[in-house]
Order: C-alpha cells, then structure tokens, then sequence
C-alpha cells in the first residue's frame, strides 16, 4: 500500500529529475506521475472522432513511487510517513522526522 496521494507534494529523490519538487498528480499501482517531472515527447496521431490534432506533445510520464520522496515544508527535506491514531480513534498520516500530520490537499 502506497503512503503517497494525489496533490501530495514530493521530491525526486533519483533519476534524471533528481531534486526537483512536483504535486503528484495521478497514480497507477506502483507508479505516479508528477507535475513537471519526467518529461516525455510524444507524437499524437490525429484523432477525428475526438477532435485531438496531431504533432508532437510535450507531456509527463509516469515513473516508479520508490524514485518520489514526500516533501516536509518545515524541515525542507525529504521525509517518510508513519500513520498515527488521534484521541477520536481516526488515523492520520505524520512524517517520521518530526511527527507533525501531512497537509492533505
């Protein structure tokens, strides 16, 4: 199970993006795609029945969850997250640096 979620804010820990921050945006199993990172070129056919044009289109692709590290504002680094159970017994994610609860978005 991914600790990770859609509009969480993460730093490439490796690869050809390595350092950059992004909001993730999808994911796929064990994959996500990140705003601004690992950018593809790819030739769109002509698509009629859509309306989609053709030509080359700059878009991101998807890389692997384990290159993606959560980003911890108040620490500027990478972190982990550990889950946690308030005094009303709901869970909540907390980094494992300073054991403060991850913003969702």
């Amino acid at each position: 199970m991914a600790k990770l979620r859609k509009g969480d804010t993460v730093i490439v820990i490796a690869g050809k993006d390595k350092g950059k921050q992004g909001t993730i945006l999808s994911i796929k199993q064990d994959r996500v795609k990140v705003e601004g990172i690992n950018i593809v070129t790819k030739h769109q056919k002509p698509n009629q029945a859509t309306g989609a044009e053709g030509g080359i289109v700059k878009q991101e692709a998807f890389l692997h969850i384990s290159n993606v590290a959560i980003y911890n504002a108040q620490t500027q680094k990478a972190d982990r997250i550990s889950y946690q159970f308030d005094e009303n017994g709901t869970k909540k994610r907390v980094f494992r640096s300073n054991g403060e609860e991850v913003a969702t978005a």
